[in-house]
Formats: structure tokens, C-alpha cells, sequence
């Protein structure tokens, strides 16, 4: 497996209808805080990070890694995609033996319901299919999370299980 560490990075900022994605800048400091921080976006995912925490432990420019996009709308952030490769090295907490690459997003419960997540990883997966053709990709959620479940079946995902 290749995944999003062996391309070039970053790559140009790709523009969907609405949507900017592009690497983290250091404004985007107070969104990531805000994405950790909310307890809507943290339903699904263990509930919220403790604000005076993130506020300590991120730094003031967000880390740029391979795989990281940051989603603008008009000029402001209000979500990440992320993909992450599972491999021996790096295990996923739900699918530890896979050898594919993970795909997750974040967006501010503001953007919700707007079509951005979709609009956003539809552009995000095509990047990735051109930068590694036939590489795998899945995208785990919560079978509670109803929107997330909509999302991934638009997006082409089929089910697999649930643990």
C-alpha cells in the first residue's frame, strides 16, 4: 500500500462550486478548535474534546500532513477531510487489519445540511483516485450517525459490518 504519504505534497487547492479545499493555514486555528470542541460534531466520536485542552495541545499554524485538506467557504473553514492509511503500522481502532486508506471528515454544525460534506469528499475522492489509482478506501461511521450513513451510501460506499 502507497497511501497519501508517498504523493507529492501539497497539491493546488482544488475548487468544487461552493467549496475551496487546501492545506491548513494559521487561521484556521479557532475552526479546528471549534471542530474538537463542539459537542454536536463530537456525538459520534466519544463526545467533545475539553476546549482549554485543544487550546494547549494545537498548535497555532495546524499541522500540515499528507491527506489533510481544510474545506473553506467564502473564505472562512468550516470542516477538514483526512485520509488516513491503515496499514501495520498504523491501525485503525475499527478495522485494524485492514490495509486501505481511511477517509474522515469534520464540518461545523453550521455548514450541516447544506450539501458541503458531500460536495466536499466527492471533490477529495476524486483527487485520490487520480493521485493513487485502485487504491482502496473506506469510510467508517457509527450506524447511528443517520447523516453520515446518507452520505457515504451517496458517495458510492457500500456497507460492510458493524462491530
Amino acid at each position: 500500500m502507497t497511501g497519501p504519504g508517498s504523493i507529492t505534497w501539497p497539491p493546488a487547492p482544488m475548487k468544487t462550486e461552493r467549496l475551496l479545499l487546501r492545506e491548513p493555514e494559521a487561521g484556521d486555528h479557532a475552526a479546528f478548535i471549534e471542530l474538537f470542541t463542539s459537542p454536536e460534531v463530537g456525538t459520534y466520536l466519544g463526545g467533545p474534546r475539553p476546549r482549554d485542552e485543544c487550546e494547549r495541545a494545537l498548535p497555532e499554524t495546524p499541522e500540515r500532513r499528507p491527506g489533510l485538506f481544510v474545506i473553506g467557504l467564502d473564505g472562512a473553514m468550516i470542516g477538514a477531510i483526512e485520509f488516513n492509511p491503515r496499514d501495520a503500522e498504523r491501525r485503525s481502532h475499527v478495522r485494524p487489519d485492514a490495509g486501505e486508506t481511511e477517509l474522515g471528515y469534520l464540518l461545523l454544525p453550521e455548514a450541516w445540511g447544506h450539501g458541503c460534506a458531500a460536495e466536499a469528499c466527492a471533490a477529495a475522492l476524486g483527487w485520490f483516485a487520480d493521485a493513487l489509482p485502485g487504491e482502496p478506501v473506506v469510510l467508517c461511521t457509527r450506524t447511528a450517525n443517520d447523516r453520515s450513513m446518507r452520505l457515504a451510501a451517496k458517495l458510492g460506499f457500500a456497507y460492510r459490518r458493524s462491530r
